[in-house]
């Protein structure tokens, strides 16, 4: 592995996150919609890409959305 392909980013689509974190898409849609703090790192053409830091945010609006209806939470990435 060069130098060069060690920095590049790996930048995830919304579809994705949804499927890693074992979610409806629509509920990852609405949270990257509805959360300010929660910026694309990156768009190609139309679609908004991910980094690592923003699953993790994502994850964590989810188990804040889920205690306050008394859900299941969102399991932890293993």
């Amino acid at each position: 592995m060069s130098a060069a392909t060690a920095t590049i980013p790996r930048l995830i689509t919304p579809g994705v996150i949804a499927s890693e974190l074992r979610e409806p898409l629509h509920r990852v849609l609405h949270v990257l919609g509805t959360r300010q703090h929660i910026l694309p790192s990156a768009r190609a053409g139309t679609l908004r890409l991910y980094d690592r830091r923003a699953v993790a945010m994502v994850r964590h609006e989810l188990n804040a959305i889920d205690a306050r209806r008394c859900r299941k939470g969102v399991p932890d990435a293993s």
